[in-house]
């Protein structure tokens, strides 16, 4: 593998293993980390996307753009299919988490500083396209899974999300070509450059206060974990190499597949009665073993 993709992905670690030391010390405590999340998802990600449009046009970008949001949503559709398969042999609680963490990665707090530190702006402009149908799917698709029928108003929230509002206003500017101010965009590109350190320090933080012995003893946690880490990202290559996608939306792509567990999977897990600890050890078994898959990932694209 090259060098620079290992320092790259090493760097990011070590910043996890500081918001895990900062965690355990107590520098960091629960409302800290809530405060992160807020700042992470409110201002610093909007920014990093925003940002990540300040491109001169191109066609070829334009197509790009509309054939990885495409692609996103023939993949996720794949996934849910076969999302049923792999978890249909688990009791009804242990299945939802399943189905879950099968079809949604941590595509925010993870794939954009690994991408971003790979590919730069325009590996993050071809993510925050292929992200928009995640966050469609993860609202609908992945609140079925839990309930079993829809949740009218959590939908009506997706356009106002503020990660879903910065990548229509960022390609909506780039597509007119309409360029902010050096100030305005200097400031965004400050702020978001906020995204990757805070993103590894909170999620490092955040396994902190996981208990390791209960963790680890869990097999379909890690039958869960192959699905997320393998499974998915090995589809989505198959899937895109039918297609004859474009190399770079190809990477994109299936990078975004190989990250963790999506953070938002005991969330929800709690709020509709399914298994919170599986999802909670699905998100930390994820992210750890996401060290070494995350690296072969690269290497094998």
């Amino acid at each position: 593998m090259n060098s620079n993709v290992v320092s790259q992905i090493t760097v990011l670690f070590l910043i996890m293993g500081i918001g895990w030391l900062a965690r355990k010390k107590g520098w960091i405590d629960k409302g800290t980390i809530n405060s992160f999340s807020h700042i992470l998802v409110n201002i610093a990600l909007p920014s990093l996307l925003i940002s990540s449009f300040n491109h001169e046009y191109s066609k070829d970008m334009v197509y790009n753009a509309r054939m990885i949001f495409i692609y996103s949503i023939i993949i996720h559709i794949v996934l849910i299919i076969i999302s049923a398969f792999f978890a249909y042999k688990f009791d009804e609680d242990s299945k939802k988490v399943v189905k879950y963490v099968t079809v949604f990665s941590n595509a925010a707090f993870m794939a954009y500083p690994v991408i971003g530190g790979l590919y730069g702006k325009i590996g993050i402009f071809y993510a925050a396209i292929f992200n928009i149908p995640i966050n469609i799917f993860m609202f609908t698709a992945g609140i079925i899974f839990f309930t079993g029928k829809r949740d009218t108003k959590t939908l009506k929230n997706i356009v106002s999300h503020p990660a879903i509002l910065a990548t229509f206003i960022g390609f909506g500017m780039y597509s007119l070509g309409i360029k902010l101010p050096n100030v305005l965009m200097n400031t965004f590109t400050t702020v978001g450059s906020m995204t990757t350190p805070m993103s590894m320090i909170f999620i490092g933080a955040s396994l902190a206060s996981s208990k390791i012995n209960e963790i680890f003893s869990d097999k379909v946690a890690y039958y869960a974990s192959f699905t997320r880490l393998i499974i998915a990202p090995i589809i989505t290559f198959i899937v895109l190499r039918l297609f004859n996608a474009d190399t770079i939306l190809l990477q994109v792509s299936v990078l975004i597949e190989a990250m963790p567990a999506g953070a938002l999977a005991p969330v929800l897990a709690e709020k509709y009665g399914a298994n919170t600890s599986l999802a909670s050890k699905c998100v930390f078994i994820t992210t750890i073993l996401s060290i070494i898959t995350i690296p072969l990932a690269v290497t094998f694209l």
